[in-house]
């Protein structure tokens, strides 16, 4: 039997043990409470940031649609414009003709007319003046005769030059003010869809920030390039490095447990293997009007059509002055900068290998690593002067399949 002081001391010991214990029990509860709560709330934070990555991507696709609207309204103005701009043309270039026939016969006539002018005012005496045989004379008769025949002939000629010069002048100054209405039309379109532009450069998701700057510092080293083709070559070597580089990422994330840094390395490697938007070509696709044309106008130099450089690998569109450029392919903007001889230059993956090249703008309203859809507004061509003589602006358009031209024609659906 034990000794009452030695179990009343061990009672005592174990009664300060559990006293003891109890606060680290309770600093173990509330630690693990406070653990739990911090759980919730990073979970909550992770579905709050993703509602808004989801309402941003919802936001940036209708507005991407409604610059699509936009712009469909603005290709119907710019479809006025043009036939407008066509008849000033043809007015333009029948008043030159004119101008030109009136010249001639006036020039024709010029040496003739102070002999025509003594003849009408003093026959016999113009004809007594000069001293001949009657044989003579009568021949002279017989010319002079059919001389004013024929200048009969050449008045008439002018007088009906003259005519049409005066009717194609009318018709120019009658055309004129609806050409202005047209190109007023046009401009408020245009307008509308700037604003629309703006304020959607103005609400960039932050979500593709990261993809955007390593797209133009691909587009920045693609643009030292020699050739459009080394061009191409630069920025698919470096997709596939950022492909790369965001697949590693991911797996290490992945490795560590770190679900959101895995999830956004995913999302870049997703976005360096293809392009997204609607309208991309599939790999391995034939042609069968995939492509909507990018500009309202028409093709004034065909594919394989002799040039100064060779026969052409793309096609050439003559458009509206000021007239609105869209993507013919829903894809990425792989480079919109400056090269070379072309000016500034568009480049679209349209998927499965294919990019859309496009050289003839007057300014660009897309940057590298941004997100398009098919008949999505992209830039602006230059202006120009209806009925000039200057040389009108084209817009270029190449379609590439890894890196080596294709004929877009059979790509492109008919214009509406």
């Amino acid at each position: 039997m034990r000794h009452p002081f030695l179990l009343a001391g061990t009672l005592v010991v174990l009664a300060s043990a559990a006293v003891a214990a109890a606060p680290r029990e309770a600093d173990t509860q509330r630690a693990l409470r406070d653990a739990e709560r911090a759980n919730s709330d990073q979970k909550a934070a992770q579905r709050d940031a993703a509602d808004r990555a989801n309402r941003a991507a919802a936001k940036a696709m209708r507005l991407a649609h409604e610059r699509i609207e936009a712009a469909a309204r603005l290709r119907q103005a710019e479809a006025s414009t043009a036939d407008a701009a066509a008849r000033i043309d043809a007015l333009a270039q029948r008043r030159r003709d004119a101008e030109q026939r009136v010249q001639a016969r006036a020039a024709a006539l010029q040496p003739l007319l102070p002999l025509i002018e003594r003849l009408s005012l003093y026959p016999a005496e113009t004809l007594l003046a000069v001293p001949a045989p009657p044989d003579q004379a009568l021949r002279g008769i017989l010319v002079l005769q059919g001389l004013a025949r024929q200048m009969e002939v050449e008045a008439e000629a002018l007088r009906r030059d003259q005519a049409d010069l005066d009717a194609a002048t009318a018709a120019l100054e009658q055309e004129t003010p609806r050409l202005a209405d047209a190109e007023a039309a046009q401009k408020a379109e245009a307008d509308a869809l700037d604003q629309q532009i703006a304020a959607t450069r103005d609400d960039q998701a932050a979500a593709e920030a990261e993809a955007n700057q390593a797209a133009s510092q691909a587009a920045l080293a693609a643009s030292r390039m020699e050739t459009l083709r080394s061009a191409l070559a630069s920025l698919e070597a470096q997709r596939k490095a950022d492909e790369a580089k965001a697949r590693e990422q991911a797996r290490q994330a992945e490795k560590e447990k770190h679900t959101a840094e895995a999830a956004q390395a995913r999302k870049r490697e997703a976005i360096a293997a293809r392009p997204s938007g609607t309208g991309t070509i599939a790999a391995g696709a034939g042609p069968h009007g995939q492509l909507q044309p990018p500009v309202i106008g028409v093709v004034v130099r065909g594919w394989g059509e002799q040039t100064d450089s060779g026969p052409a690998t793309g096609l050439s569109y003559h458009a509206p002055p000021g007239a609105r450029v869209i993507s013919p392919c829903g894809g990425r903007v792989v480079f919109a900068e400056p090269f070379r001889s072309y000016g500034l230059l568009l480049i679209v993956d349209c998927g499965g290998g294919y990019h859309v090249v496009l050289a003839g703008f007057d300014r660009l309203d897309v940057k590298p690593g941004q997100s398009v859809l098919a008949g999505e507004p992209v830039g602006v061509m230059p202006n120009w002067e209806p009925g000039s003589t200057a040389k009108r602006p084209a817009l270029y358009v190449e379609l590439r399949r890894d890196g080596t031209p294709v004929n877009p024609a059979p790509w492109l659906r008919p214009a509406s």
